[in-house]
């Protein structure tokens, strides 16, 4: 009889990517998307779908008795909205409830796994550092705060078998936010905030999604890995491999920070208006500048396995190649 998992988030580009590995696994998967979200991309998958009330413990203790979830991969979360208690409602009260559900649910789950952010551990200061799994927690972010403290409710939730992995910056097929880098660059252009060098780290969507549902069957509980591909890449690295896929030769642009964040400003005045937030807005400037992002993975390495199969070259190639395949560039 084939393992259950539930897969909140599964809408977005991460849970797309877990669905995948999820079936490549010969798992029964659990979708939980809301009746208002798109779902189009889906539905030549062959999987479950629940709309779960993230706000009730209890509609959520009795969605995991009826359903007998084995696993639950907790990968809904917001990444853009206006104000921190927004941020902190959806990425950590939420995520509270749903872990206090299983915990209470009659129902043994095996395993809860929560899909942080580097975010939650905020970038260093120093270049000569790596973060690891273990680093001092400095979010400079609402979206990292929220994140943060959803980690710090979870350690407090009672008889949950917890692993928390937490993605530097995500990318490949389906992505929408490294893909306006990759749009800019196609024009010509090569955009930089500032002229600081910054220490930059990556993980390909695939990779992140195959160590996650591998970890589903794992021993390992009560334990935090930061995940990447192992790699630490200046800030022009994306930009070079995306103009070497692309063939295109580019004109280098550095504009000044306090330039950036005043546009930043006027744009989520403007985008107010229509109750929408832009990708570039003044609260991810801060991640967007700072000065390095590098991890460490070898506990991740050595727990399970972890052999990242592609490094940022190849999968900014392979991502290239599906937006082209899919009319996306």
């Amino acid at each position: 009889m084939k393992k259950r998992v539930l897969i909140t988030g599964a809408t977005g580009f991460v849970g797309y990517h877990l669905i995948k590995s999820a079936l490549a696994n010969n798992l029964e998967v659990y979708a939980n998307v809301r009746h208002s979200a798109n779902a189009t991309h889906l539905k030549d998958f062959p999987i479950n779908y629940v709309d779960l009330d993230l706000s009730s413990i209890y509609l959520l203790k009795e969605n995991i008795e009826d359903k007998k979830y084995d696993y639950i991969v907790h990968a809904a979360a917001v990444t853009k909205a206006k104000k921190l208690d927004d941020y902190n409602q959806v990425n950590a009260i939420y995520t509270r409830n749903l872990a206090v559900a299983a915990s209470k649910a009659t129902h043994l789950i095996k395993k809860f796994v929560f899909i942080s952010s580097l975010a939650a551990l905020g970038p260093l200061n120093q270049k000569s550092e790596r973060l690891t799994d273990k680093s001092a927690s400095h979010p400079v972010t609402n979206y990292g705060i929220s994140k943060a403290l959803a980690e710090t409710y979870l350690a407090q939730v009672p008889n949950l078998p917890l692993i928390v992995f937490r993605p530097t910056a995500v990318y490949g097929p389906r992505e929408k936010d490294i893909f306006i880098l990759i749009k800019t660059i196609k024009a010509g252009l090569e955009l930089y905030i500032g002229k600081q060098e910054q220490d930059l780290s990556f993980v390909y969507a695939t990779d992140l999604a195959n160590i996650i549902v591998n970890a589903l069957a794992s021993d390992v509980v009560g334990k935090s890995y930061n995940i990447s591909d192992g790699a630490v890449y200046s800030r022009s690295s994306l930009a070079n491999y995306v103009s070497k896929a692309l063939g295109k030769k580019t004109l280098t642009v550095n504009v000044p920070v306090p330039l950036i964040k005043g546009l930043a400003w006027s744009m989520e005045r403007v985008y107010s208006i229509f109750n929408k937030i832009p990708a570039l807005n003044v609260d991810k400037i801060k991640e967007l500048t700072a000065l390095n992002w590098g991890c460490d993975i070898k506990n991740i390495q050595r727990d399970f396995g972890f052999t990242p199969q592609f490094g940022l070259e190849q999968g900014i190639n392979e991502t290239i190649n599906w937006y082209r395949k899919n009319n996306w560039l």
